[in-house]
């Protein structure tokens, strides 16, 4: 084998390579793990911002029960100071029910907050139970996925050992030069570096190569290293 078809070998090995790689870049199990693996950050995201605000809201609800109870104790004990007898003045008495009120009236507005914080409370745990549900079943799969994922990869990774030792076997006897300009080729074009002569048409472009040029390639010396005119790659006769 001259070293022109040696190279188009190489060039097949290489696609083969390309194809494997980009295979394993794009296994379903990969792409569904890269959607679950977003999925899962967004409801960690969610997640945290409704704990925090169940968190923001459980605190306001302690501090009100915490008044609350405050208030309480000390509507008890004026009623208690009221009723003992201790305080006997008209005008004492009175200052101490005037107190009670406005202290009833504050307990009722504090109960109508508590009410509220309590009323929010409930759709925020239920939106955090769900969140947790939703990503311990992601978790699931991901977990999965990764293992299948794994067994994925190490059947292309086998495929592709085979391949990439057979191509540097074909590589071995090729002169430097010549795989150097191969190799830039196939860096610049797409992967392909080298094509066939298939008929009239370049392999690679696809393009037909004009009457005197084909004539010119198909007379050039056999160690010749002939390219086409419209795309730069090497043409294999």
């Amino acid at each position: 084998m001259d070293d022109l078809h040696a190279l188009l070998a190489v060039q097949e090995f290489d696609t083969q390579g390309d194809r494997l790689r980009h295979r394993r870049a794009h296994l379903p199990e990969r792409v569904r793990l890269d959607a679950v693996t977003t999925e899962l950050a967004e409801l960690e995201a969610g997640g945290a911002a409704a704990t925090a605000e169940r968190d923001e809201l459980a605190r306001r609800q302690t501090e009100l029960e915490t008044e609350l109870a405050d208030l309480e104790r000390r509507v008890t004990e004026l009623d208690r100071r009221m009723r003992s007898g201790v305080v006997s003045a008209p005008r004492d008495l009175q200052a101490m029910a005037a107190q009670i009120e406005a202290m009833k009236r504050r307990r009722s507005d504090l109960e109508d907050s508590d009410l509220e914080v309590m009323e929010a409370l409930d759709p925020l745990e239920a939106q955090i139970g769900a969140l947790q549900d939703r990503w311990a079943v992601l978790d699931g799969e991901a977990g999965t996925l990764r293992a299948e994922l794994a067994e994925a990869e190490a059947v292309i990774d086998k495929e592709l050992t085979g391949v990439l030792d057979a191509r540097r076997d074909a590589a071995a006897p090729l002169p430097a030069g010549l795989l150097a300009t191969y190799e830039r080729l196939r860096q610049r074009l797409g992967g392909v570096g080298a094509a066939p002569l298939v008929g009239s048409s370049c392999g690679g472009c696809h393009l037909t190569i004009p009457a005197g040029e084909l004539d010119r390639i198909r007379r050039m010396a056999p160690d010749a290293v002939p390219t086409c005119e419209q795309c730069g790659r090497i043409l294999v006769r």
